[in-house]
């Protein structure tokens, strides 16, 4: 049986002894898991083959810098030009310290995408990535002299076996496994720091878990690579990835996102100009080194709520004025919250609202760890490859789904949820527009205005429907006996991966509804408006 699994130790809690804690080398870490663990993994899975890679020296997780992540990945898929260390394994897995752990497995998920001037997928991980550590540590040494042996009772052996069982799966996607359960590495958040079930994921199912036998969830599985010619197994993609991610490694410690929390402090909005305790260190630290703030996490209350520094008068406050000069610079501003579950709709409340005025843009459903790795990652592409990113790129594809870390807000998307059952719907990114699938009516396109804007059906029809973007490119309208009542007829001989994409405004005239085959880079149907240049 060929099952070649690639074992990563960074650091961290897993990999700590004695007392005080302090991590073992990458040496002596590695030496005593082929020692005391893999005749385990050999008897589970005889055949097996297990090889091992440390970091030199080991980081502690809670000083772990970003290109570190990048460091990380290149000992997954190689420096340019190494085609052996993705090829030669079956599956990978990173030990890693817990205190950094989603941030790390967030932005391996996008460091191992290859993205084009689109945001879509041009390299695609082909082979499990799975992200783990524990609350206690593996090994202990009775005494200075003893000999390491396996710590008793503790959470690190099951997280380790554990994850390796959910490998033999063969998901491709970057994973964390804790407590028996497998999540997808950027939609979790570290919720416990005293359990061993130590990670969740508030808005996104388990992937499995491990009872009595392993149990993994199709529905929520990541897909598998959507074109053969883009898997990482394949030279071109590989090299094309490794090129991204050199690049990505020079450039992502030369910028910062900030990350900022609301809570209650002192401010004046009747003084002349209004003052604010939030605005002064807002303007602090984007005033810092030079300018090296170039994205800022704004996490707020409830459902994205941030004080503004004036109630009566947001545009009048000392906040919406940091933040509104930051945007006009250049800088990405986006909303999330703090809270660890539900979805941000900054234009929920009015204390949310002006956010999108200063030219904040919401996070939705992604959590706090991989909307700032994203966004440092999308900020070192910017001009990478002829990319020519402005702002405003940026800020549409920090709310387009790249690797599964969020919903697909203004989409539909083959691979992903590509269908609308009655009552549901996506919208343009600023809400100006919004396509529902009508319970009575079915798919209906109406501004924010409530003007209706296109409606493929009409008379009558056994109603309700489903919208369905299917992949073989052809969006179609079945009705409740599941009979295709309405299609673009655009669809191609075998697969033509596509995605029905709302973009642009209703505000200022740009709205267009259209579908996009990724598969040849192409548009092959256009319902409303003028599909923006894409590719």
């Amino acid at each position: 049986m060929s099952f070649n699994i690639r074992i990563l130790y960074t650091g961290g809690t897993i990999g700590s002894v004695d007392d005080p804690l302090a991590p073992l080398s990458g040496q002596d870490f590695c030496d005593a898991f082929r020692s005391l663990v893999e005749p385990t993994i050999l008897a589970r899975y005889p055949g097996a083959s297990v090889s091992y890679d440390w970091l030199d020296p080991t980081l502690d997780s809670t000083n772990l810098q970003p290109s570190d992540w990048c460091g990380i990945a290149r000992r997954l898929v190689g420096a340019p030009g190494d085609t052996a260390l993705y090829g030669n394994h079956d599956a990978f897995m990173v030990l890693h310290g817990t205190d950094t752990m989603a941030w790390t497995a967030s932005a391996l998920s996008f460091l191992l995408t290859g993205l084009d001037r689109a945001g879509y997928a041009t390299a695609i991980l082909s082979k499990p990535v799975v992200v783990t550590g524990s609350q206690l540590p593996l090994f202990f040494r009775p005494t200075p002299t003893s000999q390491l042996a396996i710590n008793y009772d503790t959470d690190a052996l099951r997280n380790v076996l554990g994850g390796i069982e959910t490998m033999r799966s063969g998901l491709p996607a970057v994973g964390l496994f804790f407590d028996d359960k497998l999540m997808l590495g950027n939609r979790t958040l570290k919720t416990n720091a005293s359990l061993f079930p130590a990670f969740t994921t508030p808005d996104y199912p388990i992937l499995g878990e491990i009872g009595l036998e392993p149990y993994l969830v199709n529905a929520y599985a990541p897909p598998a690579p959507y074109l053969s010619s883009l898997a990482l197994d394949n030279p071109g993609p590989l090299a094309a990835l490794q090129n991204q991610l050199a690049h990505v490694a020079a450039l992502i410690d030369k910028a910062d996102v900030l990350v900022f929390p609301a809570f209650p402090a002192q401010y004046n909005a009747s003084a002349s100009p209004a003052t604010s305790a939030l605005a002064d260190m807002l303007q602090a630290a984007l005033s810092a080194d030079n300018g090296r703030v170039k994205g800022v996490f704004l996490e707020g209350y409830g459902e994205g709520n941030f004080p503004s520094g004036d109630p009566s008068d947001a545009e009048s406050g000392a906040v919406y004025k940091v933040l509104k000069q930051a945007h006009d610079a250049g800088t990405v501003i986006v909303a999330g919250t703090q809270v660890i579950g539900g979805i941000v709709n900054s234009t929920a409340y009015a204390a949310g609202s002006w956010l999108s005025d200063a030219g904040a843009i919401g996070n939705y459903d992604m959590a706090g760890p991989a909307t700032q790795a994203k966004l440092l990652i999308l900020l070192a592409l910017a001009d990478y490859n002829g990319n020519g990113w402005t702002q405003g790129d940026i800020e549409t594809l920090m709310r387009t789904p790249l690797a599964g870390e969020m919903m697909g807000v203004n989409r539909l998307d083959a691979r992903a949820k590509g269908f609308l059952l009655a009552g549901q719907s996506i919208a343009a990114l600023d809400g100006s527009a919004t396509l529902v699938n009508d319970p009575d009516d079915g798919p209906v396109l109406t501004d924010d205005k409530g003007n209706t804007l296109w409606k493929p059906l009409a008379g009558s029809i056994k109603a309700p429907v489903r919208l369905v973007m299917q992949d073989d490119g052809n969006l179609v309208v079945y009705d409740r006996t599941n009979a295709p009542v309405w299609a673009t007829q655009d669809h191609s001989v075998g697969q033509a991966y596509s995605a029905l994409i709302l973009s642009g405004s209703a505000s200022d005239g740009s709205l267009a509804l259209y579908v996009y085959d990724y598969h040849n880079a192409r548009v092959t149907a256009t319902l409303l408006g003028t599909p923006p240049q894409l590719g």
